[in-house]
């Protein structure tokens, strides 16, 4: 009898362990998964004053919203939750909901903002003003100018080291690429780059820094441990004089392996081997490409035509056109909710 009432009581407790267990996979079933991007993809159009809106899935414009004069630069907050859009003719920042793309804030005061990066920990933005020569510091959580850099003449590519200890500001004009201690907020070196240096790309080990030079067809590479130019790559695709050849926007695959270059007037995009520093390819897009943006799968490049005011989406793999999508007039910047 003692027996039977002690295996009773082992099976009552299994049925009630596996009743918690049932519970539990309920629960977890029942419960939120982890919060993925919303698949849209914002691209801000200089000309008509407007951010197009596409579904990823379909890459199709579903919305269009009428915005601040100007917008060029656009960036995510840490969290992905907000995005800011530097407004160059109203001389404020405007601030986005991401899930609704609507507009909560202005961050005012800040003159003629071109691209701008954020730092690392979410706290800051460096903005390049392209007016005034300079760069602002703005505090997020204040909203307010805290610093101003003075740089060299049309400021415009802002790029973070991944540790925020370091931000690299490109002149246009005074051929200069700015390298700038955080937390001083001094310039700590000034390196003379090639004509019209556009916008930057790390390598991975943060041991290179690319730089596209606009009016000389290609990008100087810079050792960051020694702020030297120790190499540079020069693009001509087939059928184009030099002066057509004008690389803006930089981008390197997070293995390192492979970067793309956005050629402006040669209406191409170059696809480099990184180790090697060799063109591979050279892709035909629209008119005028300058910006660029990769998904985080990075299967697919998307691709901001200025002169023909459309997206060239781009295969990775087999580096072809998919498709070219009508956005508004003279695209700019490209961000990917993913």
């Amino acid at each position: 009898m003692f027996a039977m009432k002690a295996r009773r009581r082992g099976w009552i407790a299994r049925a009630a362990a596996l009743a918690v267990v049932a519970a539990a996979l309920v629960f977890l079933a029942a419960a939120p998964a982890a919060a993925d991007g919303s698949g849209l993809i914002f691209v801000s159009n200089e000309k008509s004053s407007t951010i197009s809106i596409l579904d990823g899935k379909t890459n199709t414009v579903i919305r269009s919203i009428k915005t601040c004069a100007r917008p060029r630069g656009m960036h995510f907050s840490k969290d992905r939750k907000l995005f800011y859009v530097g407004c160059a003719d109203d001389d404020l920042i405007a601030v986005y909901d991401t899930a609704t793309a609507r507009l909560v804030d202005r961050i005012r005061n800040i003159e003629e903002p071109e691209t701008f990066d954020l730092h690392p920990d979410g706290s800051l933005l460096y903005v390049s003003n392209e007016e005034d020569a300079t760069a602002s510091v703005v505090d997020l959580a204040t909203r307010k100018v805290i610093h101003t850099v003075d740089l060299g003449e049309e400021p415009e590519g802002v790029l973070f080291t991944s540790d925020g200890a370091t931000v690299y500001v490109a002149s246009e004009a005074a051929n200069l690429v700015h390298v700038i201690d955080t937390a001083s907020g001094e310039i700590r070196a000034d390196i003379l780059v090639d004509t019209r240096p556009r916008r930057f790309a790390l390598t991975p080990d943060e041991r290179e820094l690319w730089v596209s030079a606009e009016l000389a067809g290609m990008v100087d590479i810079i050792d960051t441990r020694t702020n030297k130019i120790i190499a540079d790559i020069a693009f001509l695709p087939r059928g184009l004089r030099k002066e057509e050849v004008t690389p803006v926007d930089v981008l390197i695959t997070r293995d390192g392996k492979t970067a793309f270059i956005a050629l402006g007037r040669a209406n191409h995009v170059a696809v480099v081997d990184v180790a090697s520093r060799k063109v591979e390819t050279y892709i035909l897009v629209g008119k005028r490409p300058w910006g660029l943006a990769l998904t985080r799968d990075e299967k697919t490049l998307y691709v901001a035509n200025g002169l023909s005011d459309d997206l060239s989406i781009i295969d990775v793999a087999s580096r072809r056109v998919l498709k070219s999508v009508p956005v508004g007039m003279v695209p700019y910047g490209i961000l990917i909710d993913d």
